[in-house]
């Protein structure tokens, strides 16, 4: 019920387009504070592998993702210092002006979940709570912005441009 009054509603759109503004905003000038100022994984990285999330225990655990940072994100470093800040950059931007909206915020919780991670909590958990609520909207997040035309000609142009009209005669 409440994910169809989200998919569908045109006051949940407004709503929607608050949210999807405020959390656009925080996107776009961490990935543009990045861009411009210069930026390096490397501290973090090293950061996490050299204190890794433990448990109650004391155990690691998420001893995979400490693994995946170790053994390639930290010897691709400079791959990851240009997709972080653009990634960020560009999940913003299409949040701002409603384009792919869905798709930039599956790749922003895909960051804030590789964050989380780490060990990094801030104001992730707020982040995914409104990402996940843009995320099960769908369409009618970006309602209110260029998906009103980006969606519709991506339908029209992936489901009826390859299609050849066959004609009885």
């Amino acid at each position: 019920m409440v994910v169809n009054w989200l998919r569908e509603n045109k006051v949940a759109a407004g709503i929607l387009t608050v949210l999807r503004l405020y959390i656009g905003y925080s996107w776009i000038t961490a990935g543009f504070g990045k861009l411009t100022g210069g930026f390096d994984a490397s501290g973090f990285l090293k950061g996490v592998i050299a204190n890794p999330v433990k448990g109650p225990d004391g155990s690691v655990v998420y001893g995979w993702y400490v693994d995946f940072l170790q053994h390639f994100a930290l010897p691709n470093v400079d791959i990851f210092n240009t997709i972080v800040p653009l990634g960020e950059f560009l999940v913003g931007l299409g949040l701002i002006l409603g384009c792919l909206t869905t798709a930039a915020m599956f790749f922003g919780l895909v960051m804030n979940f590789s964050f989380f991670l780490a060990g990094t909590v801030s104001h992730i958990p707020t982040d995914l709570f409104i990402g996940a609520i843009i995320l099960f909207s769908g369409y009618n997040a970006g309602r209110i912005g260029l998906d009103r035309w980006v969606i519709p000609f991506i339908r029209k142009t992936a489901f009826n441009g390859n299609k050849t009209v066959k004609q009885n005669g």
